[in-house]
Parts: C-alpha cells; structure tokens; sequence
C-alpha cells in the first residue's frame, strides 16, 4: 500500500464520518397526525377531475387544473380550480355528483 492510497483512505474515513454526522443532525420528521395532509380531507383524485371535467365545459373548453380541495361538513367536497386563470369553485358529493360549478 502506497502512501498515496494511504491518505485518499484516511480521507475517505473524515468524509464518511463528517456525512454520518449531518445526518445525526436532521430532525425526525413530525408524526403522522400533525402532518398537514392528515389534518385537513382533501377530495379524492377522481372527484376532483369530475369537477375539472364540469369546469371545462363551463369555461367555454379552457385547461382546468384543480387547486385545492376540502371536506365541508356536510361530507360533500369544495374543489377550487383555475381554468386559464380563472377561479371557479366546484361542489361534488362522494358519489361523483358534481352540484354546482361557479366562477370565483
């Protein structure tokens, strides 16, 4: 063993240990039910593309891209969508009626 391999070795080792170290320092991620996806029910995906859907035609056939969704109270989902920068909000229930679809 050359003294040269002897030295990338020896830094190699600092570098691992250096990396071990900075992974020691990050913070455990929150548990579960303070993450911020599990403390508000958003609208299953395909609920929100039956309101993208219901949007286009009320858009005159704009791209409709949802942009936030929640559960009301009376278990029925409020979809918020922009349909080439206009706002419309989209009420549908969890059998895939959509009930109304508004400008905003």
């Amino acid at each position: 063993m050359s003294r040269s391999d002897v030295k990338w070795g020896g830094r190699f080792v600092t570098a691992l240990a250096g990396m071990l170290a900075l992974g020691a320092c990050t913070p455990a991620p929150p548990p579960p039910e303070s993450m911020a996806r599990t403390t508000l029910m958003t609208a299953p995906a395909d609920l929100q593309l039956l309101c993208a859907n219901a949007t286009a035609s009320a858009a005159g056939g704009a791209k409709v891209l949802p942009t936030g969704s929640r559960l009301q109270p009376d278990g029925t989902f409020v979809v918020d969508l922009d349909a080439g920068g206009r706002k419309f909000s989209c009420i549908v229930d969890n059998n895939g009626t959509v009930r109304s679809v508004t400008p905003v």
